[in-house]
């Protein structure tokens, strides 16, 4: 029989954490009430507890002291962040010169417009702005542009101009400043952040030798360095639940005293002089991967998981994660809100709570121990973190067991190569070039099985995203792993588990019936790729066109890898925003592409240099289409309707000056609308363009600046809407969908749908949606098309013919009747009385008609739109 856990601490550390979280979205005020009545809560439970000896009152009570401490440490913090003269200078976006000391890495932020951009956590502390000169000393975030920022250490000083912004709520950041130039007057770095800066720079020129999916893993999976790390390989991490491999983590640290340990052990020493030796590598191992927060965490974690594995005392291990957490808390109350320290946490947790109990249960059933140990391992850390992950993800993934199961013999060669590689880099660099070889066989597996993971039909089930989706999950799995202590009721509960999971994953079985994505016969699919657009019209087996790029590269390149595309003849750019040609890389990078169409409009300036930079890279020509001329590729024939002339002085010009183009194939038509505005809108009406689509990419997201007679008169039947979930723009604008329901359209979003992809059959047009996880949907056909697939004339306005139709059959049935029901005989009664059966009263003829026949009344009373038969919008 396995150990009670004392779980006495984690009621503490609980209740730290929680005032914490709570405390970093109130003010100062707010957070010492709550201490104080925390305080007041826990004295009054104690006498309480005295006098009744009940033990339940007694973690009560500890567990609101720990409220009160975590409360007040938090307010405090919070008050200093709150620093009246630094939001003061934020409300005024204050210019100046301010003096910061950099907190942690500088991380570069992937934007082709913007190239060397980064974002640094510091200590604001002096600020001269508006002619006086403040010390402070607050957190902010430093977002600054140039190659000098990345060669940054933790710890150095340094001096720059610019002007401070407001931060986002919920951390301990006082500001951001937006730094101008480059940084004056920088400090030396201590001894220790050089060398681990030349170790790790030793480590990158080293790894740059291999592939640069395998060279950019390797240092991020040894020293937590992901700045060479590839995006794709990033997203097939994330997307398999692999993410914590390419950070250090508590594993890391773990195999790497772990294999101190045995060497010590293995060379004769005693424990008395294993453990210190130890003790000494992991502070090294610390320095290396740079004492920041996340380190820390990490060493904390690792070592504690380390140590209950060691002894086998999970119920000693408890107490010493809980205290750890409580002062880490209490230390850094910023640590409550980062998903990081939470998913550490947890992991670690999980761990010490199920592996040894269910590695010991398979045992029993003669499992070996290998094979048991591989198995429980990957399974109680996901099971742990699973609420956080799906919480922020908005996803389930379905492979994170097996996948990571299959990676754990390959991530402790790989790192453990990796650390002696960078520890004899500097000094030997053909002895280093060979481990890092020797490591990039395992970090090849762990790639491989990222890659071919994430595209596993079923990988990820949606889940509703934030707080609320959490909770319902970790209630879910609560439920699950109580209800499989009891052989009677395994069975019921797995059974009522997977109904839930289907039912607020909103799994239906189309989806698992259903084909590969896309489905058969796709004309058009909107990636969802968040607030910016990507369209691809597929041409041929593994080719397609693309019309935009979002604004991430890795967000574009997956959505052509889910479709099969590995040939683009033409990548379309209607304009030279971010959110459009961002992810501008993420195509010319991983896909042959036979050319590119941009607009004449150059601005905005930076956006128009990165595509051609970009294009000019990869040795793509560029070519400006006039009005009117026309493209043909494979069976698509695209019109280019605008712009015929340059439109200026708008509320946007780069959005009116937008590529219009209408795609044509047999069966389908579509209209490409860029970002086009009411301006741009009303002068393609005004010149009689053929606007006429059964498809219509909505134009800006769906914003409110539309012209709702050109929407109108697209008379689309499908509507796509390419947006991000959670925008702060507004998009879409509820009154421009209603404008498009109303005419008859079926309004597909990607924030709520995922990819949309439209099909042509037989029968029509049809819709289907594809979720995170390779989960999709089809709708049905919405009847043929109703514009001819090539160059259509002007759009003409049929004329308004009034229709009959039939009162509804509600109104009949709710008709008044006078005449009293006819007696029926039924079966005798034990009384004698047979009983007699309620037969439907009969109704009058409607008034209007003396045959009994409800009236007709013409159609054009009803607010159907003209020309065609109003439908409602479709849902997927």
């Amino acid at each position: 029989m396995s150990p009670r856990l004392d779980l006495r601490l984690a009621v503490v550390a609980g209740g730290v954490w929680l005032a914490a979280l709570a405390s970093l979205s109130l003010s100062a005020a707010g957070g010492f009430w709550l201490a104080g009545l925390s305080a007041a809560g826990a004295g009054g439970a104690e006498v309480w507890a005295r006098r009744t000896e009940r033990a339940i009152l007694g973690l009560i009570v500890v567990g609101l002291l720990g409220v009160s401490c975590g409360a007040a440490v938090t307010a405090w913090k919070v008050a200093v962040r709150d620093n009246p003269v630094v939001a003061g200078l934020v409300a005024a976006q204050a210019e100046g010169t301010a003096t910061l000391i950099v907190g942690d890495d500088p991380r570069r932020l992937r934007n082709p417009a913007v190239p060397e951009r980064h974002l640094i956590p510091a200590r604001l502390i002096h600020i001269s702005a508006g002619g006086a000169a403040h010390d402070v000393d607050v957190r902010a975030l430093v977002f600054t542009t140039g190659p000098t920022w990345a060669e940054l250490l933790p710890g150095q000083r340094f001096r720059t101009e610019g002007h401070l912004g407001p931060a986002n709520g919920g951390g301990l950041e006082a500001a951001v400043w937006i730094a101008r130039g480059e940084p004056l007057d920088l400090s030396a770095p201590s001894w220790w952040q050089d060398t681990a800066g030349d170790l790790r720079a030793e480590l990158r020129a080293v790894c740059a030798r291999l592939s640069p999916e395998v060279g950019g893993l390797l240092p991020g999976l040894v020293v937590g360095d992901t700045s060479a790390l590839d995006p794709r390989v990033a997203e097939d991490f994330r997307a398999t639940g692999m993410t914590h491999l390419t950070a250090v983590s508590g594993a890391n640290v773990a195999l790497v005293i772990g294999a101190v340990l045995l060497t010590a052990r293995w060379c004769g020493l005693s424990r008395r002089w294993a453990l210190p030796i130890a003790g000494v590598a992991l502070v090294g191992f610390v320095i290396v991967a740079r004492p920041s927060p996340s380190v820390l965490r990490a060493a904390v974690m690792g070592a504690i998981g380390l140590i209950a594995l060691a002894l086998a005392r999970p119920r000693r291990a408890m107490p010493v994660l809980a205290a750890a957490v409580a002062v880490l808390v209490l230390i850094d109350p910023g640590l409550a809100g980062e998903p990081g320290f939470a998913l550490s946490v947890l992991a670690t947790g999980g761990l010490l709570v199920f592996a040894a109990t269910w590695s010991r249960r398979l045992r029993r059933r003669r499992w070996p121990r290998w094979l048991a140990e591989a198995l429980v391992v990957p399974a109680a850390a996901q099971l742990a973190v699973a609420p956080v992950v799906a919480g922020l993800s908005g996803q389930i993934s379905l492979v994170a067991v097996p996948v990571n199961a299959l990676a754990v013999p390959a991530v402790a060669p790989a790192t453990i190569l990796g650390v002696l590689a960078t520890a004899c880099a500097p000094w030997w660099p053909s002895a280093a070039y060979v481990l890092v070889w020797l490591a990039s066989w395992p970090a090849w597996w762990l790639v491989w099985l990222a890659r071919n993971g994430s595209t596993l039909p079923m990988a990820a089930l949606p889940w509703q995203a934030g707080m609320s989706g959490g909770l319902l999950l970790a209630a879910i799995l609560a439920l699950l792993v109580a209800g499989l202590r009891w052989r009677r009721s395994r069975h019921w509960v797995a059974a009522a588990c997977a109904l839930a999971l289907a039912a607020c994953a909103g799994v239906v079985p189309a989806r698992l019936l259903v084909g590969g994505w896309p489905p058969a016969d796709t004309v058009i699919v909107a990636c969802d790729v968040g607030q910016g657009d990507a369209l691809v019209l597929p041409t041929g087996e593994h080719a397609a066109i693309v019309v935009d790029t979002g604004p991430d590269p890795t967000a574009a390149d997956r959505c052509l890898r889910r479709l099969g595309v590995s040939e683009v003849p033409l990548l379309v750019v209607s304009h030279f925003h971010l959110d459009h040609v961002g992810g501008l890389s993420g195509v010319l990078g991983a896909h042959p592409v036979g050319r590119v169409l941009a607009p004449a409009f150059a601005e905005p300036v930076e956006g128009h240099r990165a595509v051609h930079d970009t294009a000019a890279a990869h040795g793509v020509p560029v070519t400006i289409p006039e009005g009117g001329e026309r493209y043909t590729v494979g069976d698509w024939v695209l019109g280019v309707l605008a712009p015929a002339t340059p439109i200026t002085g708008t509320r946007s010009d780069s959005n009116n000056n937008s590529l219009v183009l209408r795609a044509a194939r047999p069966g389908v038509s579509i209209l490409l609308a860029g970002d086009l505005e009411e301006t741009a809108q009303d002068a393609l009406l005004s010149a009689g363009v053929p606007l006429g689509a059964d498809v219509l990419k909505v134009a800006h997201h769906g914003s409110a600046y539309q012209s709702p007679a050109f929407l109108e008169a697209v008379e689309a039947r499908v509507a796509l809407v390419s947006v991000g979930a959670g925008n702060d723009y507004g998009h879409p604008n509820p009154g421009v969908l209603g404008v498009l329901s109303r005419a008859g359209a079926r309004v597909l979003r990607t924030d709520e749908h995922g990819d949309v992809a439209v099909t042509v059959g037989e029968k029509g047009l049809s819709t289907a949606s594809r979720r995170p996880g390779n989960s999709w949907a089809l709708s049905p056909p919405d009847g043929a098309p109703r514009h001819p697939p090539g160059p259509v004339p002007r759009a003409r306005r049929r004329p308004h013919r009034p229709r009959r139709c039939r009162e509804s059959a509600a109104v009949a049935r709710n008709a008044p009747s006078s005449a009293p029901p006819a007696p029926r005989p039924g079966r005798a009664r034990r009384g004698g009385a047979p009983r007699r059966r309620r037969r439907p009263r009969a109704r009058p003829p409607p008034a209007g008609r003396r045959d009994g026949r409800a009236p007709v009344t013409p159609c054009a009373a009803s607010p159907a739109r003209r020309g065609f038969p109003r439908r409602r919008a479709g849902s997927v």
